[in-house]
């Protein structure tokens, strides 16, 4: 016997409530601090070293890697991406 979903979804709740564009915004923050850090650790690289090869400073870096700080610039975004090998893709859907 297969249970039928029962309610709404959860995006559709956020959506209801108007918060589905600010938590989302959140989560691929989250995933792209996060995806940075990584790529730092692959390539063994300091906050201090990253932020010098990205011709930025230690706090713009710093504003990257903090999952809560959504004060990031596309700019800061593709240095950050093409310094640890990356790129970086937008996209409208």
């Amino acid at each position: 016997m297969k249970k039928k979903n029962i309610g709404s979804t959860f995006d559709s709740w956020l959506r209801e409530e108007g918060l589905y564009e600010e938590v989302n915004a959140n989560a691929i923050k989250r995933v792209v601090a996060r995806q940075v850090e990584d790529a730092m650790k692959q390539k063994r690289l300091t906050k201090a070293e990253m932020a010098r090869r990205m011709h930025t400073s230690r706090a713009a870096l710093d504003r990257l890697l903090d999952p809560k700080n959504d004060a990031v610039t596309l700019v800061t975004l593709r240095k950050a991406a093409a310094v640890v090998g990356r790129e970086l893709r937008l996209e409208l859907v």
